[in-house]
């Protein structure tokens, strides 16, 4: 029996069983060797790399961020990148118009985010069939998925491409689980939490371990930890990237059924043919990109608002800022001066841990000689 053959076994008896307390062993057991036999197919389609990332489009990562577009084919991918970054990519009514990956770049509030329009993927990507592999290779590395809808059957394609993304190690819109694990040498497998568990039990942990052939580990939970989230760290080669859905054609839709589709969480309809918001698009990739922009401002001289310095909201200490402009600013760093909102006066003076703001305006002051 083959190894797809083998996973489609799985989850049809998983579909078949029943989810309840007394099935819950059964299912974590199928999910453990379902997970296991994806990594072999993965493996496989990367010459044993493992690890699940595969070979991508070869582009050369540039800008602030990286954003992938994704979806069917024929749901206006290149029509949206020929409007957010004045970069040609082919539109045409047939399936299948890209059959790379085109790259582009979006500069919005002083940003430059790149913008990659990725060939269309079909049910089955994860599984080697059309691109599928290189399309969701690529989009591993991105820092946020853009998934393009048609807005006349967005719940159909949108389970199917999560499904997919799902099957190549990509969580969407999740956080890491809050545990470690942390294999030794012998002790046998220790389990302390610092939560009630109401998902797993030490029997299904145990379990999962065996089916992994892990004798000796510590876990620690900080989290009322699922057996997807148990097998996931095992595994360790998932990312979790946020996911903005684009709801795109609603030039196509009455005004009722635009107002159901703007209610679907992380989600922006949108007409790229004619131009509908995109301004609020914009807005969205920016916000969930978690971007801010700081100000520099030379000593003895006015503040330069042309060129921010743009940096992820969670790297956006004073240290973090020095490195973006230069590696060598941090060694001869003394002190910063710092106007905005991240600071009680303006200004005031701050050392290299200290957090940022969006729209911070900071001056570094080194030391001399």
């Amino acid at each position: 029996m083959s190894i797809l053959q083998q996973i489609k076994n799985i989850e049809d008896e998983m579909a078949r069983t029943q989810k309840n307390k007394a099935t819950s062993f059964h299912l974590g057991m199928l999910k453990a060797k379902l997970a296991k036999l994806k990594r072999e197919v993965m493996t496989q389609a990367t010459g044993g790399k493992g690890g699940g990332a595969g070979d991508g489009f070869d582009v050369t990562k540039s800008g602030d961020a990286r954003v992938g577009l994704i979806g069917f084919p024929s749901v206006g991918k290149s029509t949206l990148l020929n409007v957010l970054t004045n970069t040609f990519s082919e539109v045409a009514s047939y399936e299948f118009t890209t059959l790379t990956c085109i790259p582009g770049v979006i500069q919005y509030k002083g940003a430059k985010i790149q913008l990659l329009d990725l060939p269309g993927i079909i049910e089955g990507a994860k599984d080697g069939k059309g691109r599928g592999r290189q399309v969701i290779s690529t989009a591993r590395t991105c820092n946020l998925i853009m998934i393009v809808l048609d807005c006349l059957k967005p719940m159909t394609h949108k389970k199917i491409i999560e499904r997919e993304l799902e099957g190549f190690g990509i969580r969407l819109n999740k956080r890491p689980p809050h545990l470690t694990f942390k294999r030794k040498e012998r002790g046998g497998i220790s389990i302390m939490s610092a939560v009630p568990m109401t998902h797993l039990t030490d029997e299904l942990i145990r379990a999962i371990c065996k089916e992994y052939r892990i004798t000796n580990a510590d876990f620690h939970f900080r989290c009322d930890a699922t057996a997807d989230d148990l097998i996931d760290v095992i595994e360790g080669n998932r990312v979790y990237i946020p996911a903005l859905f684009v709801m795109n054609k609603i030039d196509q839709i009455t005004i009722e059924e635009l107002d159901l589709i703007d209610r679907l969480p992380n989600a922006c309809p949108i007409s790229a043919h004619h131009r509908w918001n995109i301004n609020g698009l914009l807005e969205k990739i920016w916000l969930m990109l978690n971007l801010i922009r700081v100000y520099t401002k030379p000593r003895g001289q006015l503040t330069d608002f042309s060129e921010p310095v743009v940096i992820r909201r969670d790297k956006a200490t004073v240290a973090d800022f020095c490195n973006r402009i230069h590696k060598t600013i941090l060694a001869k760093f003394k002190y910063a001066w710092v106007w905005g909102a991240s600071v009680k006066h303006n200004p005031q003076r701050v050392g290299k841990e200290h957090q940022l703001e969006d729209e911070d305006i900071v001056q570094i002051v080194k030391q001399v000689g």
